[in-house]
């Protein structure tokens, strides 16, 4: 078990506050959990540039003689903030269970509960595990979307509900009393501001180099981005095609009719079916559709997928069978998001719940698109993930409906024909009569 201290940002009552935790760890046999703090108190800094100040210039507290305790005194200030994973809105709780129980609350409130045990246990405050244990459901946390499913797991989201809204109160005044915000060493902490603001320099100067670079950006892409609708070119089946998709109140939607994607085998094919007025889908009654289509005609825009919407889904099922290591991360990543989005877009739960990280597929796709030394990787074989991946691809090839909008037309056509027939054999006719 690999000894680490992790930056952690904690919302409060006050604020966010910034702290350190080392999680468990091995040391003469015995396993150790610890947090920035002293005695009966939690040290908690309104900012990382007071952390930094304070890990410097004071020894005496609960990580002192922590095995990585000198790497850490030697961080640069910005190395102390806490990453994405390591924010926990405690006071955010009860606006969290209010939501539905998906895959992100679910998973926010799991690492919420996971760092107020680790609090509870180090801290010895019992009130917060009498909280925690008053619903089967915050056990069950850890577990996904399946635990959650049904009528069982709306009773447990409604019951993990019921308790916050009774005891959360509980919880957050038991932290607010354990947290001190000692003083620090007004040298050390105008060096750590002065760090950070050299970080901040540096990263305005890449934000203004993106600038250039969004300025070289393809202008189609720029057109996309403005109307907030992205083509989305796709490979499945030995086949590409092109389609479009966006996000309505975070929720993915693709253009479709009758729940089934529309998918174009070219650019212009698509870009043909985005200026014919007569059509109807999922995105007509967007403001944006008829700007796109007038853009098109005009010559304005075309269609065209930035890399962040081409996904490639051939080879993924053979590459999982190597497992971690064995397949293109980004290539699995983009997969992954194209899977889950149009599976939300038709209310596909089953697919969903295979993605999810409770699943021995979803662990195993977690395991190599976000690699973490500490944790123990799958283990081979992968036949079965291998083979539920192409469940899952053949579930959503099934769903594509591939230049329907050109087959339509085609259908059209012979009924002209038929009447330029008509016309032919009635000038036949009448030669014939002429004839005679």
């Amino acid at each position: 078990m690999a000894a680490d201290i992790v930056p952690i940002q904690l919302g409060l009552t006050e604020g966010n506050g910034y702290t350190l935790w080392a999680p468990r760890w091995l040391e003469d046999g015995e396993e150790w959990e610890a947090f920035l703090g002293h005695e009966d108190d939690l040290y908690v800094f309104p900012t990382v540039a007071q952390l930094a100040a304070f890990i410097r210039g004071v020894d005496e507290h609960d990580l002192s003689d922590h095995p990585e305790w000198e790497t850490t005194v030697t961080a640069l200030a910005d190395e102390l903030k806490p990453d994405e994973d390591h924010r926990f809105d405690i006071v955010g709780v009860p606006d969290l269970v209010a939501e539905p129980a998906d895959v992100w609350a679910l998973a926010e409130l799991a690492d919420i509960v996971a760092i107020l045990r680790s609090l509870a246990e180090v801290c010895d405050l019992e009130v917060i595990e009498e909280v925690l244990d008053s619903s089967d459901g915050f056990a069950l946390l850890s577990h996904g979307e399946a635990a959650f499913a049904g009528r069982t797991g709306e009773k447990l989201w409604d019951e993990i509900g019921g308790v916050v809204a009774e005891k959360w109160d509980k919880v957050v005044d038991a932290l607010d009393h354990l947290v001190t915000t000692p003083e620090v060493d007004p040298d050390e902490l105008a060096t750590a501001e002065e760090e950070l603001a050299a970080v901040e320099a540096v990263l305005t100067d890449d934000s203004d180099s993106d600038d250039d670079d969004d300025a070289e950006r393809d202008p189609d892409l720029i057109f996309w981005d403005g109307v907030g609708i992205d083509p989305v070119e796709l490979t499945v089946g030995e086949r590409t095609g092109w389609t479009l998709r966006c996000y309505l109140d975070e929720e993915p939607v693709f253009l479709s009719t009758g729940g089934r994607v529309l998918i174009f085998s070219s650019p212009e094919r698509l870009e043909n079916y985005l200026t014919d007025g007569t059509v109807n889908n999922s995105m007509t009654n967007l403001e944006a559709w008829s700007v796109i289509g007038s853009a098109i005609a005009e010559g304005d825009a075309a269609v065209v997928a930035g890399p962040e919407n081409t996904y490639q889904l051939d080879g993924v099922a053979e590459g999982l069978l190597t497992g971690p290591g064995g397949l293109n991360r980004k290539q699995l990543s983009l997969a992954t998001e194209l899977l889950t989005d149009a599976a939300l877009a038709r209310g596909d739960d089953e697919t969903t719940d295979a993605l999810s990280s409770a699943s021995p597929l979803g662990h195993l796709i977690s395991a190599i698109v976000h690699p973490d030394a500490d944790r123990i990787p799958p283990s081979p074989p992968f036949d079965d993930e291998s083979a539920a991946f192409v469940v899952l691809t053949e579930r959503f090839s099934g769903n594509l409906d591939w230049d329907a909008h050109d087959e339509a037309e085609q259908f059209e056509q012979p009924a002209a024909d038929d009447d330029e027939a008509d016309d032919d054999n009635t000038a036949g006719d009448e030669a014939a009569d002429d004839s005679r």
